[in-house]
Formats: structure tokens, C-alpha cells, sequence
């Protein structure tokens, strides 16, 4: 029975899942009234150890998903702001272009009713000198015909200028109309801002706290390398399951590749490179992407024309948006604040995809940048351009 307790106690060791309560614990007989009450206790002890690990495990996972809901209510809020933002500058422009034409027609107007005041004026002067009189002062019959097609030409010049007066006044009322509900959707749009960038700064606090808690959680290296470990593990599953989205994909519009473009593609953003492809990361891991420093809200571009496959928030990534080019290449582009397409989206190189930002708990804003041919990750800086 000894014998047996001993093993166990050894194992249990080994495990780590016994460390600290478990070497307090004697093998020698003394203070057990026998070897079966202190199996016993190395089984309570054992099955105390395991659910605390199990409320841990609980716990994490909690605030992961704490986490995951702060920056994706984040990532909304900021792409309601982008999209606003987009709409007020569009409505600035606008209104200045009302603005521009506003001015053209009450030009016009001035102009129409100085050439109707001289039309009045010169048709006043018309009725002063009449046929009567003309007749009377002996004008012959082809004087007199001319002054009336005079008078005519006068009188229609009159109320085509009446007209054209009436429609700039038609024109200008729906200008300033337009104008008017364009400044209100303005002013609508500021208020929508402001409303947003509260609700992201709440959401951000709220984000910073729940940071804390993870990393009380993970407060040993070791603990930091497993983390990693898992969330490759979860990058490799969503890779393969966008691999098969992008084969459906490929049958149905075909696509080349990055096989011509080593050193072409340009860079998803400008910045300073913070983690190089193949450097150590943490323990035996090694960086499989490289992460590029840049502040948050900047715009982060596709590199080349593809399909986009994958756009959802992934622990440890954030949110990460994959374009599929085809002929098995695909990108990855994570850390973002927001993601601008969504999957099924066709961009082009050089197409806004997303924001820059540090999702996934990162602890400063930057791009994670990553080439995969055919599931097999390869250094991106042999692809960008120099």
C-alpha cells in the first residue's frame, strides 16, 4: 500500500497539477491512522486541485469572451465612425458645392432683374412716344409697323425674363431647402459621432480592465507559451477551413497567385517591423507572420486582388480579415480595430480591408501580417517590395 502511495504521489508531482499542496503532503505513516485515510486525502487533495483548475479554466475562458465582446463592440463603433466620418467629409463637399451654385443663381437673379428693369424701362419709354402720337406727328405706315414689332419684341423679352426669374426663384428655394436638410444630416452625423466615440471609449476601459484579469491569469511564461500554442491551433483550424472555402471558390472564378510576385506586393501598411518572420516569440515558438507597428484607425490595404474567405474576430488575433488569391496563397491581416469587408467580398491591391488597432489583447496597436502557400506559412518580407 506504501508502495502505491508513493507512485501516486511521484505522478501527481509530475502532472503539475498538485504542485505546491501535494509536497506538503507526507508519504511517512505518522499522523494517518492508516495508509487508506491517506490515500483518502491525496484523493481529496487531487479532486480539490483539479476543480480549482477547472474554475480557472472557467474563468479565462469568461474573460476571453469578455474580450471578445469588448473589441468587437469596439471594432462596430469604430466602423460607424469611419462610415459617418466618410459621409460627413461627402457632405461637406456637397454643401459646399450647393453653396457654390446657391450663389451662381442669386448672380443670375441680379442679372435677370437688371435686364427686366431696363425691358420695363424701355418699354415705359415704347408707351410714351404711341402710334397716336406717331400718327398724328405724320410718321409714314412703315415707321409705325416697325415701332409695333419693336413693341412686341420688348413685350415677349419681358416675359421670357419674367419666366426665367420665376424658375432661378423655383431653383434657388429648392437649393436652400436641400442645403438646409443637408447641414441638418451634418449636424446629425456630429451628434452620431460623438455618441459613438463615447460608447468605443467605455468599451475600451471596459477592455483595459479585462486585460488585467487575463494576464493575472496567465501569470507564468509557461502558462503565456500554452496560450499561444492554442491560439495556433485555432489559427490552423480556420485556415483549413478557409482552404476549402477558397477551392470552392477557385472552381468558380479562378485565380493566380502570388508565384510572380515575390518582391512586388506592396505593403499592407507603412511602419516599423516590431516582430520579423522566424524570431522567437515565446519559449520554442517562433513568429509564423511578422507585426508591423502603426497607429490605431490607419488604413490597412490588401496586397493583391483576391476573395476575402475569413473577416471574424479569432483569439489571440483579434479581429483578422484572410484573402484567398488563389492557387493556394493566402494573407492574413490581424490585430485590427475594424474590419471594412466581409467574407465573400472581391478587393483589389491596395483596397482598404480594415483599420489598424490591437485587438486580441495586444498591448500596442500594430498589423499582424502573414502569408500562407498552400497551408505552409513563408517569410512576407521576401514578398514587399524593398
Amino acid at each position: 500500500m506504501r508502495d502505491m502511495i508513493k507512485h501516486l504521489t511521484k505522478t501527481f508531482r509530475a502532472s503539475a497539477l498538485c504542485t505546491g499542496a501535494l509536497l506538503c503532503l507526507s508519504i511517512s505513516p505518522v499522523g494517518y491512522a492508516s495508509d487508506n485515510q491517506q490515500l483518502d486525502g491525496v484523493k481529496q487533495e487531487l479532486s480539490r486541485q483539479q476543480g480549482q483548475l477547472q474554475d480557472k479554466q472557467k474563468r479565462y475562458a469568461a474573460l476571453q469572451n469578455e474580450l471578445k465582446q469588448h473589441e468587437v463592440s469596439i471594432a462596430n463603433a469604430t466602423k460607424k465612425i469611419h462610415q459617418a466620418e466618410n459621409q460627413r467629409q461627402a457632405l461637406t463637399r456637397s454643401i459646399a458645392k450647393l453653396s457654390q451654385e446657391q450663389q451662381t443663381l442669386q448672380q443670375q437673379r441680379l442679372g435677370q432683374q437688371e435686364m427686366l428693369r431696363e425691358l420695363l424701362n424701355t418699354q415705359y419709354r415704347q408707351g410714351q412716344d404711341s402710334q397716336l402720337a406717331n400718327l398724328l406727328s405724320g410718321e409714314d405706315s412703315h415707321t409705325l409697323d416697325r415701332f409695333t414689332v419693336y413693341a412686341e419684341r420688348i413685350s415677349e423679352a419681358r416675359i421670357k425674363a419674367l419666366t426665367a426669374l420665376a424658375a432661378i426663384d423655383t431653383e434657388l428655394q429648392l437649393k436652400k431647402h436641400e442645403l438646409a436638410q443637408q447641414r441638418q444630416r451634418q449636424q446629425d452625423l456630429v451628434d452620431e459621432l460623438k455618441e459613438e466615440n463615447q460608447k468605443r471609449s467605455r468599451d475600451q476601459k471596459r477592455r483595459k480592465q479585462t486585460l488585467a484579469g487575463i494576464k493575472s491569469q496567465i501569470s507564468t511564461d509557461r502558462g503565456y507559451i500554452n496560450e499561444l500554442k492554442v491560439n495556433e491551433r485555432r489559427l490552423l483550424k480556420e485556415i483549413a477551413r478557409a482552404k476549402l472555402e477558397a477551392e470552392r471558390a477557385a472552381r468558380q472564378a479562378p485565380m493566380d497567385g502570388l508565384a510572380k510576385q515575390r518582391g512586388r506586393l506592396p505593403w499592407p501598411v507603412k511602419g516599423s517591423v516590431l516582430h520579423n518572420y522566424g524570431t522567437k516569440q515565446r519559449g520554442e515558438l517562433r513568429w509564423k507572420g511578422m507585426v508591423i507597428a502603426k497607429d490605431s484607425g490607419s488604413k490597412v490595404n490588401a496586397v493583391y486582388p483576391g476573395k476575402v474567405i475569413f473577416a471574424d474576430w479569432l483569439r489571440g488575433y483579434g479581429l483578422m480579415l484572410a484573402i484567398d488569391h488563389g492557387k493556394g496563397d493566402m494573407t492574413f491581416y490581424g490585430y485590427n480595430q475594424t474590419l471594412l469587408k466581409k467574407v465573400g467580398d472581391t478587393v483589389q491591391a491596395n483596397e482598404a480591408i480594415a483599420l489598424v488597432g490591437d485587438s486580441g489583447g495586444q498591448s500596442r496597436s500594430g498589423l499582424y501580417f502573414e502569408i500562407r502557400r498552400k497551408g505552409t506559412p513563408t517569410n512576407p518580407r521576401t514578398w514587399l517590395k524593398k
